[in-house]
């Protein structure tokens, strides 16, 4: 009878499990720790897709980058090759166009000497002819100064081998020793640039 009543006791739910009985217990902290737990496995899986979607969103920023600085490059190395085509385009314009115009302040002189040729072909008056040879050289010299040229002095000066080319030198006495004492060929500066040297004799 009593163990009757046990056994109703245990099926109605009057009593618990006691400990012992071929059950494990579960009280306080420990039954806490046993509703928590779960596979260690899904932490590191979160964890590595975690990593992995940050390394992809790395590589796709770093891909973007390197193709907006091969853009940039691009348009750069376009923009330089066309400036320098351009460059070059102007720098031959302007040589072109200013050996034009020099020659173009000549072409008068070139209309006077072919007069003057006319003249000595029709006319015996020598000192006409030779004034009109006067007035070209003169006009001739004039052009060239407003080129900026001007004739490399030389008679009674110094040997300058900077400006001065000697072809002979003569014995001149000691006052013209080592001077400038006639010109084979005149020279020409334009500026402080020398176009031609003065060929010279110098005394010694």
């Amino acid at each position: 009878m009593k163990k009757e009543n046990t056994y109703n006791q245990s099926v109605n739910g009057d009593e618990g499990f006691a400990p012992g009985d071929g059950y494990p217990s579960c009280e306080g902290e420990s039954c806490a720790n046993v509703s928590d737990e779960r596979p260690a496995d899904a932490d590191t899986m979160a964890g590595d897709e975690g990593a992995q979607s940050g390394a992809s969103d790395a590589e796709a920023a770093l891909q973007a980058q390197c193709a907006e600085w091969q853009d940039k490059y691009l348009r750069l190395q376009a923009e330089f090759d066309n400036f320098r085509k351009r460059t070059l385009r102007e720098k031959m314009d302007l040589v072109q166009n200013g050996g034009a115009d020099t020659v173009k302040k000549f072409l008068p002189l070139m209309d006077d000497v072919q007069r003057a040729l006319a003249a000595i072909e029709k006319s015996d008056d020598v000192n006409a002819l030779r004034e009109g040879v006067k007035l070209i050289a003169q006009k001739f010299g004039d052009t060239l100064k407003q080129q900026n040229v001007t004739e490399i002095p030389a008679v009674g000066l110094d040997l300058d081998t900077d400006r001065h080319e000697a072809v002979a030198r003569v014995p001149a006495g000691k006052e013209s020793s080592g001077k400038i004492v006639d010109v084979v060929q005149a020279g020409y500066m334009m500026g402080d640039k020398v176009l031609r040297f003065a060929k010279v004799v110098v005394g010694e």
